[in-house]
């Protein structure tokens, strides 16, 4: 049975911070796989982003939301809102933008995990009750973990929290469609084997199935692997080449 999702995030920051605390002073300054960015960059951005959602629980004045930091900037991406704010704090050196992250994900997450579950919070493109906003956080820090790790030859082990991750993904497909405006999605189900060997399956009846390893499929949602390049990863059904091609962990 997975962990609670609250719980889940907790250990993905704690596991993400036992690989931060490790590195050296070139290692903050390599590229990262996020195109243009140092692993500095991606820390940055990870803080930026946890003081965006302290800023929208209202439990610190830190920074602001995501949306609100787009709006203010007449920026309508997530992505150019993104890289926007991390080219305005360029000169903070690497030290200061992991101290930023740890005191923010401590804030935000004690905010999340307090919140009036019912509540909805401003986030990126929707408002997001705090459960559903626990994942995605969790969802951005393992991808953002990876990004890291990889280039720097890190291990950075998948587990069972990759669940929350790939439901997160299934739950998402009919926003996706819209998202790329192809109309109404296909009923899917998805057949996971989990790190440990587990089987996971959301979905009933369906029209599209998609069955590999939630290794590979959690990497094709958040775009960091490309579903013709996956070894076990394979849909089923006249529209599943295109549910592989629009499916998304995140805004």
């Amino acid at each position: 049975m997975p962990s609670d999702v609250f719980d889940a995030l907790e250990q993905e920051y704690a596991a993400l911070e036992s690989m931060l605390d490790g590195l050296d002073d070139a290692d903050w300054s390599q590229p990262s796989l996020c195109e243009g960015w140092t692993v500095s960059d991606v820390v940055l951005h990870l803080a930026q982003t946890e003081e965006g959602l302290v800023a929208s629980l209202g439990a610190g004045v830190v920074g602001e939301s995501f949306r609100d930091a787009g709006a203010r900037r007449g920026l309508d991406t997530v992505d150019a809102v993104a890289e926007t704010m991390i080219v305005a704090e360029a000169d903070i050196p690497w030290a200061a933008r992991f101290d930023r992250w740890k005191v923010a994900r401590r804030t935000a997450f004690a905010g999340l995990r307090e919140a009036d579950p019912q509540r909805t919070l401003t986030w990126a493109t929707n408002p997001l009750k705090p459960r559903t906003l626990a994942t995605t956080r969790l969802s951005e820090h393992w991808i953002h973990a990876n990004d890291i790790a990889q280039p720097l030859r890190i291990d950075y082990p998948d587990t069972s929290r990759l669940w929350h991750i790939a439901r997160l993904a299934h739950r998402t497909i009919p926003y996706a469609y819209r998202r790329e405006n192809l109309g109404s999605p296909p009923a899917v189900r998805v057949e996971l084997i989990s790190p440990d060997d587990d089987s996971w399956v959301f979905g009933g009846e369906a029209d599209v199935v998609i069955t590999g390893t939630a290794s590979e499929f959690v990497r094709i949602a958040a775009r960091r692997l490309d579903p013709s390049d996956a070894r076990t990863v394979v849909s089923i059904g006249e529209k599943g080449a295109e549910v592989l091609s629009v499916v998304r962990t995140y805004a």
